[in-house]
């Protein structure tokens, strides 16, 4: 596939060297030269010197045939108007990704209406779960830490208890999985649980909190 990656900061030449990595024809675009030099030495893409507020910069670096394009810059406003450029003039382009460099600035970004991935906002959500409770296993995260899955293993206290009585009431905290022998199947509320299963649940951080304060109140955790 072909990308474009718009700056070529250490965010932004990470992202194409791994781009590149997988295969895919990658354009890096920076208005300083200097930063190309970021990239690794056996990166094969093209880079592209240029304003990338102009239309000439964006032809040059084959906007017409890319199937997605990384605006990732430091400038959390210039990364929205090239987003919003991008997505207004170039309708092959299938994805359009903006960099939130400052977390004060993401509901100007969100306003755009364009897919904002926060780096910071993210970190920060990861490193507060860790250090409030790491036997909860996040395997995935969703938009910007916002709703994460957690894996948790069932212990000899909750064998023979239904799922809607370790969830409780909770609004923020949904079963999404059960692993029972090495075999997963979309669970019910009124499941039994068996020690040793593995309950996979997607939860906010407010959701997975409770979870954590009923564990604890229960002396598991």
């Amino acid at each position: 596939m072909n990308f474009i990656v718009v700056g070529c900061g250490r965010f932004g030449a990470e992202l194409a060297n791994k781009l590149f990595e997988n295969g895919h024809q990658v354009v890096v675009v920076d208005a300083n030269i200097r930063a190309f030099n970021r990239l690794r030495s056996d990166f094969r893409g093209r880079t592209v010197e240029g304003d990338s507020l102009s239309a000439d910069t964006l032809s040059r670096a084959g906007a017409d045939e890319a199937q997605g394009v990384a605006v990732v810059t430091n400038s959390d406003t210039m990364n929205a108007v090239i987003g919003h450029t991008v997505r207004s003039h170039y309708p092959n382009v299938k994805q359009v990704v903006v960099r939130n460099y400052d977390p004060a600035m993401r509901d100007m970004l969100e306003a755009f209406g364009l897919q904002t991935i926060s780096s910071m906002s993210w970190g920060a959500e990861r490193v507060q779960e860790l250090m409030i409770d790491p036997a909860f296993r996040a395997v995935f995260s969703a938009g910007n830490g916002e709703v994460e899955i957690y894996e948790m293993s069932i212990s000899a206290k909750w064998d023979g208890a239904n799922i809607s009585a370790l969830l409780g009431d909770c609004r923020e905290t949904v079963c999404s999985a059960l692993t029972r022998g090495g075999r997963a199947q979309l669970p019910r509320t009124d499941m039994k649980l068996q020690k040793g299963d593995i309950l996979t649940v997607s939860a906010t951080l407010n959701g997975i909190k409770s979870l954590r304060e009923k564990l604890r109140e229960d002396g598991e955790a």
